[in-house]
C-alpha cells in the first residue's frame, strides 16, 4: 500500500518532477519508485507547473538530496557536492547529471563574474549541452583544456568548447592538437610553440573548469578512441591505473601512474589544474567511483555533481 507524504514539500515535488521530466519515468513508475499513489504524482506535477517550478527545466533539483550532499562534503573534504536522483531500475549515468550541470552552470553565470571557463570532453558534457538553454554571454570565453581526437565529433574537446559557446552566445578557443602526441614528438618543445603557449596561458587564467573523468574500460573516451595502437589497456592496468582526468592517467591516490603515455598527453597539467579556483567535476556510475576518488585526492575537485546512486557508493568506498 503506497504511503502518502504528510505534505507536498518542495523537495518532494522536485524529486517527482526530476524523475518524470529528466529521468523519463512514467507517472506510474514514479509512484511505484517513491511509494505514493499515481494521483499524488499527478497532483505534484500540476502544482510544479502552476508554481513555475517546471517550465522547460526543473527548478532547484539539488534541494532533493541535501542530507547526502552534506555527508559527501564532510566525507570527501570538498567544498560542495550536488546530488540529483538517478533511476535505479533503468540506470542512466549521463542524462541526470548532465542536466544537473546545465542547471548549475545557468545559475553560476547569473551570480559569478566568470570571464573564462575551461572544458574537457566526454559524453557527460555532451549531455549537458543537450539540456542547456540558449543564453547570451558575449564576453564569456570557453577554453578547451586538452587536445582532441580524430574521431567521435560530438563528445570531442573541440565540439564541447564550441558547443557551449554556441548555446551561450559566447566565444571559444580550441587546443588544436591530439590528446596524445606521437611518440617521436617532444612534448615540451611542441607546447613551447607560440600558439600553444598563448592558449595554455589563457587556460591558467580560467575562473572555472568543467571536468569529466573516465575509467579504464571501453566506456572511457580515451580508452576507446584515443589510445595509440602501441599502448594497450593492460599495460595501464598493470601500472595501477583507475582512470583519467584531462587524459592524465592516475592511480587511486591521485598520482599520475608511471607509464610512458602520461609524458605524451597534450594539455593543461594536473598541477596547473589545481590552481583553477572553481573545479567542477561531473561524474556518476559505479565504474567511475575509483577515478572520482582519485581526482578528489589529487585536489582536482571543488564541486562534485553526481547522482544519489553514485553518492551512496562514494560514502561506502572513500
Amino acid at each position: 500500500m503506497p504511503r502518502e507524504p504528510q505534505k507536498d514539500s518542495k523537495a518532494f515535488i522536485s524529486e517527482i518532477c526530476w524523475h518524470y521530466y529528466i529521468n523519463g519515468l512514467t507517472q506510474a513508475d514514479v509512484a511505484r519508485n517513491m511509494g505514493v499513489t499515481r494521483l499524488r504524482v499527478n497532483q505534484a506535477i500540476q502544482k510544479a507547473k502552476a508554481s513555475g517550478m517546471v517550465q522547460i527545466e526543473v527548478g532547484s533539483p539539488f534541494i532533493i538530496r541535501l542530507e547526502i550532499q552534506q555527508r559527501l562534503e564532510q566525507k570527501l573534504g570538498i567544498k560542495k557536492a550536488l546530488v540529483v536522483p538517478g533511476d535505479r531500475k533503468q540506470y542512466d549515468n549521463l542524462a541526470p547529471v548532465g542536466a544537473a550541470l546545465a542547471h548549475f552552470l545557468t545559475n553560476a553565470l547569473k551570480t559569478e563574474d566568470w570571464g573564462k571557463i575551461g572544458v574537457t570532453w566526454g559524453n557527460t558534457l555532451r549531455k549537458t549541452l543537450e539540456t542547456l538553454k540558449y543564453q547570451k554571454y558575449p564576453e564569456l570565453e570557453f577554453l578547451s583544456f586538452n587536445g582532441g581526437l580524430a574521431t567521435g565529433s560530438s563528445f570531442n574537446s573541440f565540439s564541447i568548447a564550441s558547443g557551449f559557446a554556441e548555446v551561450l552566445n559566447a566565444n571559444y578557443s580550441h587546443f588544436v592538437a591530439p590528446i596524445i602526441l606521437p611518440k617521436n614528438v617532444d612534448r615540451d618543445e611542441f607546447l613551447n610553440q607560440d600558439f600553444y603557449k598563448e592558449h595554455i596561458e589563457k587556460c591558467f587564467e580560467a575562473d572555472a573548469v568543467l571536468l569529466a573523468a573516465g575509467d579504464i574500460s571501453d566506456r572511457s573516451i580515451i580508452v576507446k578512441y584515443g589510445l595509440p595502437k602501441e599502448i594497450n589497456v593492460q599495460s595501464l592496468l598493470d601500472a595501477d591505473t583507475v582512470g583519467d582526468v584531462l587524459g592524465r592517467f592516475m592511480d587511486i591516490d591521485g598520482n599520475e601512474v608511471d607509464h610512458p603515455v602520461n609524458s605524451r598527453v597534450a594539455g593543461v597539467g594536473l598541477d596547473e589544474l589545481k590552481n583553477i579556483p572553481n573545479k567542477i567535476l561531473t561524474a556518476s556510475g559505479e565504474h567511475k567511483i575509483d577515478i572520482i576518488i582519485a581526482a578528489i585526492r589529487r585536489g582536482l575537485v571543488d564541486t562534485l555533481i553526481t547522482d544519489d546512486i553514485t553518492a551512496e557508493l562514494l560514502l561506502k568506498e572513500a
